[in-house]
């Protein structure tokens, strides 16, 4: 175990930790992207339950017009 704490020099842990950021930016990239395409597929299911909602409005007022007449 000793062997392995003396090749971590400071340049190699540098490089370690310029790899992590990068990992972290990507990770921060991908789940930005996550939360665009969730955010776009609340907006398609929000539209489709509004048309959803108004046909069965325009249903109901179609049939009281039948009976009604």
């Amino acid at each position: 175990m000793l062997n392995m704490r003396e090749a971590w020099t400071d340049e190699r842990l540098d490089d370690l930790n310029a790899k992590v950021d990068a990992l972290s930016r990507r990770v921060d990239e991908g789940f930005r992207e996550l939360r665009g395409e969730i955010s776009a597929m609340q907006r398609t299911m929000i539209q489709f339950a509004a048309g959803l909602i108004a046909s069965q409005v325009g249903i109901f007022a179609t049939l009281l017009g039948l009976i009604l007449t």
